[in-house]
């Protein structure tokens, strides 16, 4: 299995990321003039329908490859850490000169096709669902929604041999066993209620197994496998049942990374190792090393205040998340309570003491 050259990687990253997205809210007129600009040389675009607010829906496709991948990003409007990683892609497939192998080798042997934002409406407002409160992520059956429908038209007419589903995880999630947020986390969804491993499944695996032996050289600890259960009605599940395998990418926090600026960087590593892989590999076999990812664990809030005294004269923590919402079109988020009590075994992102010092 190879591995993309992680100090050519960083140097290139650090000059090239797309630097004209930025923050936790990434909406349609952030991405449109960026889309317009790309050299149509390379890319196709093609406008593929629109939501339920009339907006548009871009597919973009690129490379000549009989590997077929298809990518969407931000199905929920509130998650854009992996519509920022597909345009650093972008910028990666058009100039890489340092890692023109790779870049190359997967142009050649695969064809992308891009849903950069699927859900527009939901990204406009800052919410899961889209603007008639569908998730779209649960809407893979019922096909209720416009957006639902044009992913399952281009999945259809694409048929594609890996999917790359981009998810943000909220911020409760650490890695079993550490202190560690889940800065990034993986699945292979299942097909069945048995969560059978199928060769499918087995091969989206081995793909998830080469993206983490890349961020295990970055992010040790913090890398985590998301829970597996079936569900019946959710978009990777069904997918994956379909025959088209299916990889997961939830980016998670880091560090004083709210804006998930950093956690961008390690969403488009994953990202592009695994595609380097699917380009450059025909062995899907080697799958086992997935099970050796530890399972996500919800120990962790954003805030937690240790040694406050109740009612009572007990000791108590008090623990807050944040909570984001669109106001005067700008995000704002607003601490709000969550729990109360004897919280020894849970890690706040921050924490601090009843007077206000700051603990960690």
């Amino acid at each position: 299995m190879k591995i993309i050259d992680i100090k050519n990687l960083e140097d290139w990253y650090g000059a090239n990321f797309e630097n004209r997205l930025k923050g936790r809210r990434i909406v349609f007129d952030d991405i449109e003039p960026i889309i317009n600009n790309l050299d149509s040389g390379y890319f196709e675009k093609d406008i593929i329908g629109v939501s339920e607010n009339g907006t548009s829906i871009y597919k973009l496709k690129i490379g000549t490859g009989k590997k077929r991948i298809l990518i969407w990003s931000q199905m929920h409007g509130n998650e854009s850490t992996g519509t920022k990683a597909v345009f650093d892609l972008f910028k990666f497939l058009l100039n890489a000169a340092d890692l023109s192998q790779e870049k190359d080798l997967i142009l050649a042997n695969c064809t992308l096709v891009f849903i950069p934002m699927l859900n527009p409406d939901g990204s406009d407002r800052f919410t899961r669902v889209n603007i008639n409160d569908v998730d779209l992520n649960r809407d893979a059956v019922a096909l209720k929604a416009r957006e639902s429908n044009v992913l399952r038209g281009v999945l259809d007419e694409f048929n594609p041999d890996f999917c790359f589903n981009l998810h943000d995880q909220r911020t409760i999630f650490n890695v079993e066993g550490t202190k560690n947020p889940a800065t990034i986390s993986f699945l292979a969804p299942s097909e069945d209620l048995e969560r059978s491993l199928t060769k499918g499944r087995q091969e989206t695996m081995s793909v998830i197994v080469s993206m983490n032996s890349l961020l295990l050289n970055l992010i040790p600890n913090h890398i985590g496998r998301y829970t597996d259960e079936f569900y019946p009605t959710a978009t990777g599940d069904n997918f994956q049942k379909l025959g088209h395998n299916t990889i997961l990418i939830e980016a998670g926090h880091y560090y004083d990374d709210y804006d998930r600026e950093v956690v961008r960087k390690f969403n488009f590593y994953a990202m592009l190792q695994g595609l380097f892989f699917i380009a450059s590999e025909t062995d899907f076999s080697n799958y086992k090393p997935y099970f050796n990812i530890p399972n996500n664990d919800k120990k962790c809030y954003d805030i937690i205040y240790r040694g406050f005294s109740s009612k009572e004269g007990k000791l108590e923590d008090v623990a807050y998340q944040l909570e984001y919402k669109v106001e005067n079109n700008d995000l704002i988020f607003v601490k709000k309570e969550v729990d109360r009590g004897d919280l020894k075994g849970f890690i706040g992102h921050k924490e601090f003491n009843a007077t206000g010092e700051e603990l960690w």
